[in-house]
């Protein structure tokens, strides 16, 4: 008996291909399912809160890559899908990462940041400490890719990376919380020493350091209230 299990087809540059049209005729749902669905996702969405104290419970490895694979699924301008996720579990990266993103973030807040910005965090409680960093089982180290490198050696501009990049960790954040992960969006600045540490190539560079898990027991978050539907609505 052959196995039949259809094999998706491998990605390859299209830069300069023909415009190749597929049927998309997706089923139409009811309304009602729609309003209900909606109106459960905007609840469980409600409830997702960034996290920084984090449990050292190991997460299913494969939830974290699914996620992943939903945020490969954004849009992103021409289709060329500038990103790369790094997905650390090694104790030792993850205490590298931690110490150099420390050492940043010491001359940040010793200063670097200015009075105005120190302010805008100050309701967060956040400071130079980053145990998320290897008390979360798993970073995420998502990198934008500026260009990709042709068979030939030619390099090939990549179109709109900051808003596909950013578009994909969004759909990451979301597709964690909903598989009941909680997370966290780390940008020490600067970050062009995950480069070095994670070894990637010339043409990336990080966006940002994610951490993975479950919160922890007696974690903590701000007490913060989010902007009402009116507050960013606009209707027209």
């Amino acid at each position: 008996m052959s196995d039949t299990t259809a094999v998706p087809p491998q990605w390859t540059p299209i830069h300069g291909a023909p415009y190749q049209p597929v049927p998309h005729r997706p089923e139409r749902i009811a309304a009602d399912d729609s309003l209900a669905r909606a109106a459960r996702l905007r609840q469980l969405m409600g409830e997702r809160r960034t996290v920084r104290q984090f449990s050292s419970d190991p997460v299913p490895e494969q939830v974290v890559k699914d996620a992943i694979a939903c945020a490969a699924t954004a849009p992103s301008g021409a289709h060329q899908q500038p990103w790369t996720f790094v997905l650390v579990k090694d104790p030792e990266v993850r205490r590298s990462i931690r110490e150099a993103a420390e050492r940043e973030e010491r001359i940040s807040y010793d200063g670097r940041l200015g009075e105005e910005w120190l302010a805008a965090l100050r309701p967060l409680g956040t400071d130079a400490v980053k145990a998320h960093m290897t008390d979360a089982p798993a970073l995420v180290v998502v990198f934008q890719q500026r260009y990709w490198v042709g068979e030939d050696g030619t390099r090939h501009k990549h179109y709109y990376v900051d808003e596909s990049v950013g578009i994909a960790v969004g759909m990451l954040l979301c597709a964690l919380h909903l598989s009941g992960l909680a997370a966290l969006i780390h940008t020490p600045s600067p970050m062009r020493f995950l480069r070095e540490v994670l070894d990637r190539p010339e043409n990336e560079k990080a966006f940002a350091v994610i951490p993975v898990g479950y919160p922890a027991d007696d974690c903590d978050v701000p007490g913060l209230v989010r902007k009402s539907l009116e507050q960013v609505l606009v209707e027209i």
